[in-house]
């Protein structure tokens, strides 16, 4: 997190909220079910990395 607060859940993990200066990581295909602005004046600002081998498919699938 570079600013702000964000709120998430990753697949079936506990609700978090990340804050400034903080990170994480997470395994292949995993969903977000819970991903938002924690603040309610601030916005936030994160700076996500994603390492992939060069034959994989999209990174992001809309949910259904």
């Amino acid at each position: 997190m570079i600013s702000g607060e964000i709120e998430s859940k990753v697949n079936d993990g506990e609700t978090r909220i990340y804050k400034a200066g903080e990170s994480r990581s997470e395994p292949p295909n995993s969903t977000h079910p819970i991903s938002r602005n924690a603040g309610k004046t601030t916005p936030a600002k994160l700076l996500a990395v994603f390492v992939v081998d060069s034959d994989d498919k999209a990174l992001t699938t809309p949910v259904k």
